[in-house]
């Protein structure tokens, strides 16, 4: 990977619809920051929700990023939030390297209660639940599925017990997002979202040295080995943290302040260094083979029941194409 100096960083542009890997080499860290526009701009358009709703969807569509750009093979990482709440499904999709796709279920009356209180935190929307990270590697290797518990949890809280569960590493993660109006050549109003996130973990050049939670070494007969390590205690991660938690959500969603300069605000003490950084954007994976695939495998009777206007007809719910087939282009599967 390309690196850039402290220096270079600071006088980049901001670039958006990109995700830049950076360390920080005082504080043994690492980390990723993400910055979206198009992408979360077209997904929301494309369906129309709620501002409250479209924030909690920015803020989901920035997480995947984050998590979903550290996949080193080709496959998909899924984020499923299923609740009783106002909003009870949310799915984001990113299929490695590059592409993302979103959509939310909720019930409108439920939510248009919780807008007229104020209540509009992505946390409020969402309720009691499960969150679930799904890693698919491919039909023939094994899934890898993480759940975590949403009992009145954000999503960068999820993220972390998320992060404390399955890889048991020290890790922060920070999101926001916001609305803004631009004009369009005619003068025409225009609604764009930005969402923004960092994650950052603390990893030092030996494995030993990464401290784990309530980890008691228990009868081990060499006294100094019996102090457990928090990661509390370690005074680089305590550092990072504090610097982490200095951010504003505005910093993140801001166009004119870019990756590169935030880092070097937060980190310009320790060292910091940036990769090459990764292109994001909005794709569906959908097509008319792959809804005509999954059309047979429905039996005669189910595809029977389908038809409407003499065809099938099936909207993607990520990205709202429309497919139409007529009854005898799909065969279906035996009963």
């Amino acid at each position: 990977m390309t690196e850039q100096t402290a220096t270079q960083m600071a006088k980049t542009a901001q670039q958006m619809d990109r995700v830049l890997p950076f360390q920080v080499d005082g504080l043994d860290v690492r980390g990723r920051m993400v910055h979206l526009n198009d992408s979360v701009t077209n997904i929301i358009t494309r369906h129309q929700y709620p501002d409250a709703v479209n924030r909690l969807l920015a803020e989901a569509i920035a997480l995947t990023a984050l998590l979903g750009s550290s996949l080193k093979f080709e496959g998909k990482l899924i984020l499923q939030v299923q609740t009783k709440g106002a909003v009870n499904m949310l799915v984001v999709d990113f299929d490695a390297p590059d592409a993302v796709r979103a959509y939310v279920r909720f019930d409108e009356e439920a939510v248009a209660h919780l807008i007229e209180r104020g209540e509009t935190r992505p946390e409020q929307l969402l309720g009691e639940g499960h969150l679930v990270m799904t890693i698919d590697q491919g039909q023939y290797m094994n899934r890898y599925q993480g759940v975590v518990v949403l009992d009145g949890k954000s999503l960068e809280e999820a993220a972390h017990s998320y992060f404390m569960q399955s890889e048991q590493l020290p890790t922060r993660v920070r999101l926001a997002a916001t609305q803004m109006m631009t004009r369009q050549e005619g003068g025409e109003p225009k609604s764009e979202w930005i969402a923004g996130g960092l994650l950052v973990q603390y990893l030092p050049s030996s494995s030993g040295e990464i401290p784990h939670r309530d980890l008691h070494p228990g009868d081990h007969p060499d006294p100094e080995q019996q102090k457990t390590l928090h990661v509390d205690e370690v005074d680089a991660w305590r550092e990072c943290e504090a610097l982490v938690a200095t951010i504003d959500d505005h910093e993140l969603t801001d166009p004119a302040v870019s990756a590169e300069t935030l880092l070097y605000r937060l980190f310009h003490e320790n060292g910091p260094r940036v990769f090459d950084a990764m292109p994001i954007e909005d794709r569906c994976s959908c097509s008319h083979e792959r809804i005509e695939t999954m059309l047979n495998n429905f039996t005669a009777e189910e595809l029977d029941g389908m038809i409407e206007n003499g065809k099938i007809e099936i909207t993607c719910e990520f990205c709202s194409s429309k497919y139409a087939f007529a009854r005898d282009q799909v065969t279906g599967r035996d009963q």
